[in-house]
């Protein structure tokens, strides 16, 4: 009987640890790793310095009703072109499918392919992603910086999601093998 494959949701705010979190994962693994902003920031950037002028805005009225539906389809229709043959990992904020607590189902669902979904939610306090903010110093995270009160009411650091999840503290040491120990990879 053919193995089935695992999509691995790694969530979490800005500068929380998704990246760095699904690398490892994916080094581990050998899944194929789509991280939302190296598979969609090129054109955000380029549509965004057309429509607005500002290509690194992530948190305008403008980018989110413009792009967040359009870059999760995107991300999901690639691991859904993947996920017969590999593993697959998808980062991305999904902060507003935290609330909801069949999300995972409604995404195993959306994609077709038959697959097992398990989600990773990595956080940390708000102090500790506002330093990986400015050490990064990507532009897109300028705004975030500068409007750094309201980039908080956006994202609440005590919401975690509402589905079932690995919760992992990227501050902690050995926050990775900590979530394998739990049965991530199980």
């Amino acid at each position: 009987m053919p193995r089935t494959n695992t999509l691995y949701l790694v969530t979490g705010m800005p500068a929380a640890g998704k990246s760095t979190f699904a690398r490892k994962l994916a080094a581990r693994t050998g899944a194929c790793l789509l991280d939302i902003d190296t598979c969609t920031e090129t054109i955000v950037q380029a549509a965004m310095e057309r429509i607005s002028g500002e290509p690194n805005d992530r948190d305008s009225p403008t980018f989110k009703e413009t792009f967040r539906e359009p870059v999760y389809d995107t991300l999901f229709a690639i691991a859904a072109e993947n996920l017969p043959h590999t593993d697959v990992i998808v980062t991305g904020p999904f902060t507003k499918e935290q609330a909801r607590p069949h999300w995972p189902r409604e995404i195993r669902s959306r994609l077709g392919a038959p697959c097992d979904v398990k989600c990773v939610f990595v956080h940390c306090s708000p102090e500790l992603r506002k330093r990986r903010l400015i050490e990064r110093a990507n532009p897109r995270d300028e705004p975030k910086l500068k409007n750094w009160e309201k980039h908080l009411q956006y994202y609440d650091p005590d919401a975690f999601p509402a589905y079932p999840h690995f919760a992992v503290d990227t501050a902690a040491p050995k926050s990775f093998e900590t979530a394998l120990n739990e049965g991530l990879l199980d």
